[in-house]
């Protein structure tokens, strides 16, 4: 990965459970109008054969601020997963449309 990609790339690091530490790109962020914001993230590999294993999928997250602390958590109703996932989906088909039709 060259240094002029990383200078444009959002990178989030997420400690899981175990305390291990994963860094991401984040693709986008919305917030409703409830007032929750989520993230859309993909995960970053430093090894080729990572690279080549991975399925691909956003990972989407739920933000959330607890006692002065960001935190970011799996969202566990499939409807409010489902709602988000379309909008992103929208709103992530739409900006990579746009940036492939002015690279042309």
């Amino acid at each position: 990965m060259s240094e002029e990609l990383n200078m444009d790339m959002d990178i989030v690091s997420v400690v899981d459970d175990d305390g291990v530490e994963h860094l991401f790109e984040e693709l986008d962020r919305i917030e409703t109008d409830d007032g929750n914001r989520y993230v859309a993230l993909i995960p970053i590999y430093d090894d080729e054969v990572e690279i080549l294993d991975d399925d691909g999928d956003v990972l989407i997250l739920k933000v959330i601020e607890e006692d002065g602390e960001t935190y970011l958590i799996q969202i566990e109703d499939e409807k409010e997963f489902n709602e988000i996932g379309n909008i992103f989906e929208d709103r992530l088909i739409e900006k990579y449309e746009a940036e492939s039709t002015l690279e042309d």
